[in-house]
């Protein structure tokens, strides 16, 4: 599982750091980086995505494809 980013969509607001902040964090220029390209838990990385307020974020399971966040175009 693979967590992607709409680097045009994201606005740094750390809402997905702080829901899993072993995956994400924001740099000291409010930039997100994602901690690892594999994701081995799904829970936070799911919760990171559920929060995201302008849906900048899907994960790829590699099974079905990209799943987006809610509100999600």
């Amino acid at each position: 599982m693979r967590i992607e980013v709409n680097r045009a969509r994201c606005e740094g607001h750390g809402l997905c750091a702080g829901a899993a902040p072993a995956l994400l964090r924001l740099d000291d220029d409010g930039e997100l980086v994602v901690g690892s390209e594999d994701v081995t838990d799904a829970a936070h990385a799911e919760a990171a995505v559920r929060v995201c307020p302008v849906a900048a974020l899907r994960l790829d399971d590699g099974a079905d494809g990209p799943r987006p966040g809610p509100g999600a175009a």
